[in-house]
């Protein structure tokens, strides 16, 4: 996929599938269009959103291009938890849909995690995770503000939460 450490690539399949469970838990205008891919399917169709984006960069596209990128970001949910645009399009979609209970604390985002992974973070692991990703859907507040914006970065940056997803955990089993 890139030159990225290999965590980091982890990490961000960890944040796909997060926000594909929360995409599936609230359902209507949020919910994913497709199935949660598997780490292999995630990382072919990454790959292909890089080489795309690195061609529309280094030579003429051809004008579906920029259909096809749209098409791979948004099945990816690329970007979705760090990007604030991102985050606010989301929030506000899904409090037109009357919101869910994992909006209001972290012991209620734990819900999105599987027994098995609520087990291997532990109690603190679980609510750190949940901060984490509470503290995330906090980008879409400050607006344009960039201190506000460096606040929030700063309180993720300690909260990052290790890898955990049992998506994960079985490949590790199978390997």
């Amino acid at each position: 996929m890139s030159s990225a450490p290999a965590s980091e690539m982890l990490l961000e399949y960890q944040h796909y599938v997060v926000a594909h469970r929360l995409r599936s838990a609230l359902g209507g205008r949020v919910a994913p269009r497709a199935g949660l891919l598997t780490l292999a399917d995630y990382a072919e169709r990454r790959t292909e959103r890089q080489q795309l984006a690195r061609r529309m960069i280094t030579e003429a596209s051809p004008p579906e291009s920029m259909g096809q990128m749209d098409r791979l970001t948004d099945e990816l949910m690329f970007g979705f938890w760090h990007n604030p645009l991102e985050v606010t399009a989301f929030l506000r979609a899904a409090l037109r849909q009357g919101g869910h209970p994992v909006f209001t604390s972290p012991e209620q985002f734990a819900g999105l995690l599987s027994d098995a992974e609520r087990r291997r973070l532990g109690p603190s692991g679980t609510v750190q995770v949940g901060r984490y990703y509470l503290t995330c859907l906090q980008l879409a507040a400050p607006g344009s503000d960039p201190h506000a914006l460096e606040y929030i970065f700063e309180r993720l940056e300690p909260l990052t939460p290790p890898l955990f997803i049992d998506e994960l955990n079985e490949r590790q089993r199978t390997a």
